[in-house]
């Protein structure tokens, strides 16, 4: 572990590389649980490099009623159409012949397969399995409340990683640094892509290049 601030950030699906980065660099990492779902947000979906390019994978939620706002840990997992197959057909085709991804697919496969109830419940799980895996050590904590004000001496990042924010994709592109792809051959560097893809392609030695 490095430096020893603390970091808030939004729950995330195969969170991004920058994510985990920022954890990896805390001292206390915090989840925030009390904000409301978005669509379009690394809430509920992640990017992989496929042989075609970047792909996105999309996990749906249960649908509530309109212009109702339903709380992160309220959230609720939709399946009942067959998405956790899809992904992990999407994994296996990006990463079977990456160097280290054959040794953890189960580990990840079992969280998926497992379908828990609630979205924070299965971010975290993965979240806490890929900080494993990368052997990354932080004091990972749930948000007790909500406050819309960034807290003092922490690193509010809720809003700032999103795929929808052309700032965040900027900065990721600057500082990431290239690593071994398995598609290197047909696309330059992609940055901006799910933790999945470096630690495939890197085991834990990723930790070098966060």
């Amino acid at each position: 572990m490095e430096g020893g601030a603390e970091v808030l950030l939004s729950t995330a699906y195969f969170p991004p590389i920058d994510y985990v980065s920022r954890i990896y660099r805390a001292r206390t990492a915090y989840v925030e649980q009390w904000d409301n779902f978005q669509k379009q947000t690394f809430r509920s979906r992640c990017r992989i490099l496929a042989a075609d390019g970047p792909v996105d994978l999309v996990l749906p939620v249960q649908r509530f009623e309109k212009n109702h706002k339903t709380l992160i840990m309220d959230t609720k997992v939709d399946y009942s159409v067959p998405w956790v197959l899809k992904h992990e057909r999407a994994f296996e085709a990006a990463y079977n012949s990456s160097a280290y991804f054959p040794y953890f697919r189960e580990a990840l496969f079992s969280i998926l397969d497992s379908k828990p109830e609630f979205l924070l419940d299965l971010n975290m799980k993965i979240l806490e399995k890929l900080l494993e895996l990368s052997r990354i050590q932080c004091d990972l904590r749930l948000t007790s409340d909500f406050t819309a004000e960034s807290p003092a001496g922490v690193q509010d990042m809720r809003k700032f990683i999103s795929p929808k924010n052309p700032s965040w994709k900027e900065e990721c592109m600057k500082k990431e640094k290239a690593y071994f792809q398995v598609f290197s051959s047909r696309f330059s560097f992609v940055p901006c892509l799910s933790f999945i893809d470096i630690l495939s392609n890197e085991g834990a030695d990723c930790i070098g290049k966060l």
